[in-house]
């Protein structure tokens, strides 16, 4: 195309030069017949003729200058015109370039942000989802054998004990093993195991790392009961609560060849067996704001806490489903009992204090007249210890009532009722409301009418003692105390 307009614009400037040429030299004709006529009319007048001649010839020279600058110049526009029009060729070509680039850009910006949007779309819908599709995964599952409901016989049992009738033998060795936090709470368990050492048991807390793994601490404890077994030459009947019970779950799951003739059976109190949906809908990975909750988590597990953030990994449903399919816990030859409850949400739960330790106040003087008296004043003087409480109650209510407006499914705070049971045990699903705490903190309100966590803790293990009697053929209420 650009060539095409080349050509006409060159044909019509040579045109323009050959009509130059062409006027140029009629003058030139023209002057010269003139002079010749003038010559042969007047030859007599010599200077006339000289003038005329060099008037003529400054006239051809003129003209001839004309026509080589007129032809000199018409190249010259030629030329200018020309590098013009591919000047504006290649500022149309690079218009384009840049209006396609741009389109491009815009196109692939466009593009991200519909990414974006989806993704955060997702992210939200993920959010909102949660749990919903992970709590009572167990129950749902073919491949597990059934539970069997033992409520009723617990309820027996705990009134014997209530009475004053005490099944348990003398012949076993407890284990209570704690669960998550244990470590930053003194009391946990302590009152459970003062009463059994008054009734002449043995009992121990295990002492573990609660904020650990849960494949450590099962390591840890298939060491502890080996060192309980070969000391006392008697078999360990363990109770853990919480995560203890994921990780007693975990040490005979994964050391049952080297435990099965030294563990006589274990109690899973309030144990999120299948997975705990606080601890996954915070760790969730995929969902909104993600990241920056398990900064945040990790800052108080690892930095505060100094414990590992894998103790609360290994409590969400996609850990439980992952380490269950690869060990398998044997239900068929070790007395397996589950526990769970529902924390109460009554408005009068907020006013319940935990009590979770004490505080050692230093030496202080007295006035004298305080000395004498003064039940109060001498109990500091003696003593120096006040209670440490904290609302624990109250928490697990809100959480409780989360769950239950979230999900509605009843829980204690922290797992729900169906989370809570284990595949082939008895299960002892209490109608009391306690919350997640009550077992192992004691509570500032005392009912007398009712039974405390050293009760039913005896109550429980006096049922696995029942249960594993049965499945070797001898008498439940034989040897005891």
């Amino acid at each position: 195309m650009d060539d095409y307009f080349v050509h006409i614009l060159f044909s019509d400037i040579e045109r323009f030069s050959q009509d130059s040429e062409a006027s140029v030299s009629g003058c030139h004709e023209k002057c010269l017949n003139n002079s010749n006529w003038s010559s042969q009319g007047d030859l007599s007048v010599s200077y006339k003729t000289s003038a005329n001649i060099y008037h003529l010839e400054s006239e051809r020279r003129l003209i001839n200058h004309q026509r080589n600058y007129g032809i000199i110049g018409s190249r010259q526009n030629s030329y200018f015109i020309h590098q013009v029009i591919l000047f504006s060729l290649c500022g149309l070509r690079v218009g384009g370039r840049v209006m396609s680039t741009c389109s491009r850009c815009f196109y692939m910006y466009l593009r991200q942000i519909c990414i974006e949007a989806r993704g955060f779309i997702s992210r939200v819908k993920r959010m909102l989802q949660g749990s919903s599709d992970d709590i009572g995964w167990l129950q749902r599952s073919e491949q597990f054998p059934p539970m069997e409901d033992g409520t009723t016989h617990f309820m027996e049992l705990l009134h014997d004990v209530r009475n004053g009738i005490h099944r348990l033998p003398n012949t076993l060795v407890y284990l209570l093993i704690p669960g998550l936090f244990s470590n930053h709470g003194p009391l946990y368990f302590v009152n459970t195991k003062q009463c059994f050492s008054k009734m002449g048991l043995t009992c121990h807390i295990a002492k573990i790392h609660s904020e650990a793994s849960v494949e450590r601490n099962s390591w840890e404890l298939k060491q502890y009961i080996e060192e309980l077994y070969w000391g006392s030459r008697k078999r360990v009947m363990l109770l853990g609560h919480s995560k203890g019970g994921v990780d007693a779950a975990a040490a005979l799951s994964m050391y049952w060849s080297d435990l099965k003739d030294k563990v006589a059976g274990l109690a899973l109190v309030q144990s999120p067996y299948g997975g705990s949906p606080i601890v996954s809908d915070i760790l969730r990975e995929g969902q909104v704001a993600y990241k920056e909750a398990r900064r945040i988590m990790e800052f108080i597990i690892c930095k505060i806490i100094k414990g590992d953030m894998r103790s609360l990994e290994d409590l969400t449903y996609e850990k439980r489903r992952e380490f269950i399919s690869k060990h398998r816990l044997p239900v068929e030859q070790v007395p397996l009992v589950s526990f769970h409850t529902e924390a109460r949400v009554a408005p009068g739960v907020i006013a319940t204090m935990s009590h979770i330790a004490h505080a050692e106040l230093p030496w202080l003087p007295l006035p004298r007249f305080l000395y004498v008296g003064d039940e109060f004043a001498s109990g500091i003087i003696s003593g120096r210890k006040v209670p440490v409480v904290i609302p624990v109650a109250a928490a697990m209510a809100v959480c409780a009532l989360h769950l239950k407006l979230r999900y509605g499914e009843a829980s204690d705070g922290l797992v729900t009722r169906r989370d809570a049971e284990v595949p082939g045990s008895v299960v002892v699903r209490l109608e009391r409301k306690l919350d997640h705490a009550w077992m192992v903190y004691p509570s500032q309100k005392k009912d007398q009418l009712e039974a405390d966590a050293s009760d039913m803790c005896e109550a429980l293990l006096t049922m696995l003692v029942e249960i594993g009697r049965k499945k070797q053929g001898e008498d439940p209420v034989a040897n005891c105390i």
